[in-house]
C-alpha cells in the first residue's frame, strides 16, 4: 500500500510541535522583560529612598552651617529638631518625574543626640504595591 502526504494527526501532531517550540522561549523572553521593569523600578526606588535621607541630612548641615556663622553653634541641632517638626522633613517629589512613585520621610528622636530618618518609597507594579525603605541615624556632629 502506497501512501503520499500527511495524514490529519500527522499534521496536527507537527502544529503542536512547532507551536510548543515557539511558545516556550516567548515565555521566557516576557518573564524577562517584567524582571527588567520590575528591577529598573526597584532601583529608582532606592534613589528616592536615598534622596529623601540626603534631604534631612542637608537640612541637618545647613542649620549648623547658619548657626555657625551666626557664631553659636550650640544651638544649631536644636534648630536642626525645630525644623524637622511634622512634615516639614518631607522632601518634594516630582510625580510626572518618576511615574506612580510616592515617598514619604519620618524623622524619630532616639536620643537627645540621635534622630532616626526613616524614608519609604513605594509604587504600584501589576496591581501589586512595593515598596524600599532606608533607615539612618543622624547625630550632632559639631
Amino acid at each position: 500500500m502506497n501512501m503520499k502526504g500527511f495524514t490529519l494527526i500527522e499534521a496536527l501532531v507537527a502544529v503542536t510541535i512547532l507551536t510548543l517550540s515557539i511558545a516556550g522561549p516567548l515565555m521566557v523572553a516576557n518573564r524577562a522583560i517584567v524582571a527588567a521593569q520590575m528591577s529598573r523600578q526597584q532601583l529608582t526606588a532606592s534613589y528616592l529612598a536615598q534622596e529623601g535621607i540626603e534631604y534631612v541630612r542637608a537640612m541637618r548641615d545647613d542649620a549648623y552651617l547658619a548657626a555657625y556663622q551666626a557664631g553659636n553653634t550650640s544651638v544649631a541641632w536644636n534648630n536642626f529638631l525645630s525644623q524637622c517638626s511634622g512634615s516639614a522633613c518631607v522632601p518634594p517629589l516630582v510625580a510626572d518625574a518618576f511615574g506612580n512613585f510616592t515617598r514619604s520621610v519620618e524623622v524619630v528622636s532616639v536620643s537627645s543626640t540621635d534622630v532616626r530618618v526613616t524614608s519609604l518609597a513605594s509604587w504600584s507594579f501589576h496591581g501589586a504595591i512595593h515598596s524600599v525603605t532606608i533607615y539612618d541615624h543622624l547625630t550632632p556632629w559639631q
